[in-house]
């Protein structure tokens, strides 16, 4: 007959998902108590507090039951109820419950709150009430509101997961702003990860690469040039710039990403055609000399937050990397203005689209928008910094050169157009750096900008890495993604359609 370890443990073992033999092992241990499982849920004590009413009701006094020593001690575990939902912003708790990745690892201190204590004597195991003793009570963590749409976030997440596994990219990442308020909606990498199932989860997918990652932006940064050109009023979109099939600047040989003889290009078609060779030669008038003209666009460079934090604060956060303008070498001083030879994040190339949209003004995007104390009561944070970088002009000029980007038939970004709306955009191409190698493999494929171009409200940028199906373009990659995260975000912010037709302006000149 089985004594009464053998008996509770052919119980006890099923429900716990382990060996009868292990469990009644530990049963005969020789300590206070045995501890059979950690990490149980409410269901699995619910079975076996069912066991131990049974059995209770058929014990006496000189039989027992087998498993009236059997407790619970209650425990917490952190719960992400929308899994992989955002996570690369959550972030996520260790084994210990300490925040040990984003917002968790961010705001630890002020979620976590101060334990409560009491002090008191004892003697034989029991306090002794006239001894006095102290008591200072837990004060209750705060509680973190962010400016996420749940809806938009979900939108984009999908987005970007379908087309990094679609085209086979390492990765990728989209980002909604709030084009008024500087509030992110929505960020999103691909491939995520659960917070809830850390243990299966891929390493180089942990993290929140959108603000992690450091690359090359491509043509998607030609839009900082043209707002250098335009504010320091060395040319208008109508100016015309001609454009030659290759241009030689010191020991290097420029071209286009197509081939192509002598274009005759307005700025504006510079802009729409993203010529390389164009945005040299427009970013050259910034100065008398080029030493003079690298200064320049590095100033302007500098104030729509390149090389600087994004104001987030969030752990491990790349401010990528700009270079003085007298550390510029030969090659970067042509390549820098098409978006080569400085290295960007992410959330810093939605915000330098923001700012346009925003008449000139750069509001630091923020992810929280409110705190909650342990006085319930919730407390907006601080209004975010705000830093005009180009006038109100200069920047309606670009809204509406960006508009030509996507809605004339030559321009490169026709795939984002969204019937009803005017939609400002402009496409990227860069040559990615292998993060392994050091050296350029493949390519960064990305799309930027915002929606309505007449009255701004939406502004979206995605970015995918090393693509190597289907294309590797910014309007054949991204721009599809862009435009049905935009459509999605504007219908769930009941924006109402543009009234409007879109601004046209001339992309060519007749020479």
């Amino acid at each position: 007959m089985k004594d009464a370890p053998e008996q509770a443990a052919a119980l006890l073992a099923p429900i716990l998902g382990k060996d009868e033999e292990e469990v009644a092992a530990q049963l005969r241990g020789t300590g206070r108590y045995a501890l059979l499982a950690t990490r149980q849920t409410p269901q699995v004590w619910t079975q076996i507090k069912d066991l131990k009413n049974a059995f209770q009701e058929k014990a006496t006094k000189d039989r027992p039951s087998i498993l009236a020593g059997v407790f619970q001690e209650p425990t917490s575990k952190r719960v992400y109820p929308n899994g992989d939902l955002a996570a690369g912003i959550l972030g996520w708790v260790n084994s210990e419950g300490k925040g040990a990745g984003g917002l968790e690892a961010q705001y630890e201190t002020s979620l976590a709150g101060t334990p409560g204590e009491v002090r008191y004597a004892q003697a034989g195991g029991r306090q002794v009430p006239t001894a006095g003793g102290s008591e200072h009570p837990a004060v209750a963590g705060t509680d973190v509101r962010l400016t996420l749409d749940r809806d938009i976030q979900w939108a984009a997440q999908q987005a970007i997961t379908d087309q990094v596994k679609k085209s086979k990219a390492d990765r990728g990442y989209v980002i909604v702003q709030d084009t008024r308020t500087g509030e992110i909606l929505a960020l999103a990498n691909a491939p995520g990860f659960d917070p809830n199932d850390l243990r299966h989860a891929d390493v180089d997918a942990l993290g929140n690469p959108a603000l992690q990652d450091a690359y090359e932006p491509g043509s998607t940064s030609k839009i900082m040039s043209m707002a250098a050109v335009l504010e320091e009023n060395k040319a208008t979109p109508g100016t015309h710039v001609t454009v030659p099939g290759e241009l030689r600047r010191g020991d290097r040989i420029f071209h286009d990403d197509i081939a192509h003889g002598t274009w005759h290009l307005t700025l504006n078609g510079v802009l729409a055609k993203s010529s390389n060779i164009g945005t040299i030669l427009a970013t050259g008038q910034l100065g008398g000399t080029q030493q003079q003209a690298n200064r320049v666009l590095h100033s302007y460079l500098h104030k729509f937050g390149i090389g600087s934090p994004t104001g987030l604060g969030f752990p491990g956060e790349t401010s990528g990397i700009l270079a003085p303008p007298d550390k510029w070498n030969t090659s970067q001083q042509y390549t820098i203005p098409f978006g080569q030879g400085l290295s960007i994040n992410a959330v810093q190339a939605a915000s330098v689209y923001s700012t346009i949209a925003n008449g000139g003004v750069r509001t630091e995007p923020t992810l929280v928008k409110a705190t909650k104390g342990p006085d319930g009561r919730w407390a907006p944070t601080d209004p975010a910094k705000k830093t005009r970088v180009v006038s109100d002009r200069t920047a309606k000029t670009l809204a509406t050169m960006l508009e030509s980007v996507v809605d004339d038939k030559e321009g490169t970004g026709t795939s984002a157009r969204i019937p009803g709306y005017r939609v400002a955009g402009k496409t990227g191409t860069a040559n990615r750096v292998d993060p392994k190698t050091g050296l350029y493999r493949g390519y960064t494929a990305s799309f930027a900008g915002f929606a309505p171009a007449d009255k701004p409200r939406v502004t979206v940028y995605c970015a995918i890495q090393n693509p190597t199906k289907g294309g590797y373009f910014g309007g054949q990659i991204c721009g599809p993604i862009y435009k049905s995260v935009m459509e999605f975000a504007l219908k769930t912010l009941q924006v109402p359609p543009t009234g409007a037709a879109p601004a046209r302006l001339p992309t060519t000149f007749e020479p």
